[in-house]
């Protein structure tokens, strides 16, 4: 067997051993389509995952020969990072303040400004997370914090061109300042948020209502909930003059009155659609503290056991890290479903039945998600090397329509995250028969129109899966941050700890 563990004590104390920064933000949603805390499971550094980071920019460069914008970003970004990890490299200070300079004007240039935000966000989280010093960014010469806080009101609604485009309110700038207000909280800079002439924290919680869709409403709140808790500003969720965490849940509680359509790559249950924004809303209950409203109204736990029973295989896939992590943070795993092993081996078993690349998103996603869970409860011991592979010849034929094929990206960043971190990043990257001889990443961008303009923003998550494989290599000691440490300790989060870089 190839696959490793970045955190010994994962394989033997299971998600008791998991980091705060994972317990809150775990999932390949969050990080590969949101930006949201890249870079977790971080190792000692080795020469070998800093290579594949070049040799992804290098095929990149071939295709898209000067990107612009976020894509730019972060390719400097992972590189940066890689970079800076090395212990045999010393980056010195003109290099350092060189290099930021180039990285906030390829932010500047994109002309998405949720994309500009978002990247600023993950900055700010990378400076934290490579101790560089923030006051390359915030300075007497200008703040790039408060440019990045005015670019949110650039961000127009219903901008997101996908299945439900013109349905999603403000769900982008939602987004938009959840990465931002985490990254900040990384970089010691929240009291920017309210100590300013406009409390952006109450601004974002404003945002709330425009968002139609209790899926959407849910899942999105659940991350600036968990945010806001994260950077210890969730007062202002429940004690500002309004309680909008009970809002968030009452309105979820109501999708089957509100009724509000929605449309999705592949058919998609309605089992699926109710579990997702509960599960995630269970966790931002976890991370407030506040866990009697798991219980408010009614037993917001006992609601998941009939719809995870109704979900098909793949949707189990998607939603059982969302809910093994729900219910340890809740600590509730042995009464709701006895044992973690329970669900982790039913969908261990789904591998061999879900074919990945059957489609881009309900199957092209899946098997991600396994090797996460697997990892996470000390369980990779049973993921094979043929379930690896399977993984990474799945793209040759995930072509049944043309959205699938522009779409390819998409599912190729999730299993790049999740493949780096077991240490099986380099399948991606050797010649495979599969592609003619080539690698999957070669072929994959090979795939692409030209320049890439047909995928759009589908290629922007390759750049977040590169940007996480360089944060990884930061040193294993560094898995925390002061931010994470002092919520685990406000919350009691007790941590068994063993951690040896393996990778």
């Amino acid at each position: 067997m190839m696959v490793t563990t970045p955190n010994s004590a994962l394989s033997r104390f299971g998600m008791a051993a998991l980091a705060p920064e994972s317990r809150v933000i775990c999932t390949p949603w969050s990080r590969m389509v949101r930006g949201l805390s890249l870079g977790q499971y971080p190792v000692d550094y080795n020469e070998h995952l800093g290579s594949l980071v070049h040799q992804a920019r290098d095929i990149l460069l071939r295709k898209i020969s000067a990107p612009e914008g976020y894509l730019r970003f972060a390719l400097l970004l992972a590189d940066f990072a890689v970079e800076v990890s090395n212990p045999g490299v010393r980056v010195n200070n003109d290099r350092l303040i060189t290099t930021t300079c180039k990285l906030t004007d390829a932010l500047r240039s994109e002309k998405n400004p949720y994309y500009a935000v978002v990247g600023g966000g993950i900055l700010f989280d990378a400076f934290a997370k490579l101790h560089l010093d923030i006051a390359l960014l915030v300075n007497a010469e200008y703040d790039f914090a408060e440019e990045m806080l005015a670019m949110v009101d650039r961000i127009q609604p219903d901008q997101i061109k996908d299945e439900n485009a013109g349905n999603h309110g403000e769900y982008e700038k939602l987004f938009a300042y959840t990465s931002l207000f985490l990254g900040m909280g990384q970089a010691g800079l929240q009291e920017k948020l309210t100590a300013g002439r406009r409390n952006r924290v109450r601004e974002a919680l404003g945002l709330i209502q425009t968002v139609p869709s209790p899926f959407f409403r849910g899942r999105g709140c659940s991350m600036l909930f968990s945010a806001l808790s994260a950077i210890g500003l969730d007062g202002m969720i429940f004690d500002d003059g309004h309680d909008f965490m009970r809002d968030v849940l009452e309105y979820v509680d109501r999708d089957d009155e509100i009724n509000f359509p929605l449309r999705f790559p592949q058919p998609i249950s309605p089992a699926y659609v109710k579990i997702y924004p509960r599960v995630t809303m269970l966790n931002a209950i976890a991370v407030s503290g506040r866990t009697s409203y798991a219980t408010m109204g009614h037993n917001r736990l006992a609601e998941l056991k009939p719809l995870w029973a109704e979900l098909e295989p793949a949707e189990k896939m998607h939603q059982g890290l969302y809910y093994l992590i729900a219910l340890h943070n809740l600590d509730k795993i042995s009464e709701e479903i006895g044992a973690e092993k329970t669900i982790v081996d039913d969908l261990l078993r789904f591998l061999d039945v879900v074919d990945p690349g059957a489609n881009f998103f309900l199957n092209g996603l899946s098997h991600a998600y396994i090797v996460e869970t697997a990892m996470v409860t000390g369980q990779l011991d049973a993921i094979s090397d043929r379930a690896i592979n399977r993984i990474a010849d799945c793209f040759a034929h995930m072509d049944a329509t043309p959205l699938d094929r522009i779409s390819r990206a998409y599912p190729f960043a999730y299993d790049l995250n999740a493949l780096g971190e077991v240490g099986e990043a380099g399948k991606l990257f050797e010649p495979r028969p599969t592609y003619g001889g080539v690698s999957a990443f070669s072929w994959l961008v090979e795939q692409f129109s030209p320049e890439g303009h047909a995928e759009g923003s589908r290629i922007l998550m390759l750049g977040n899966a590169l940007i996480g494989l360089g944060l990884r290599l930061r040193g294993a000691e560094n898995d925390t941050t002061p931010m994470f440490d002092h919520l685990a300790k406000r919350l009691g989060w007790q941590r068994l700890d063993a951690r040896v870089s393996t990778m």
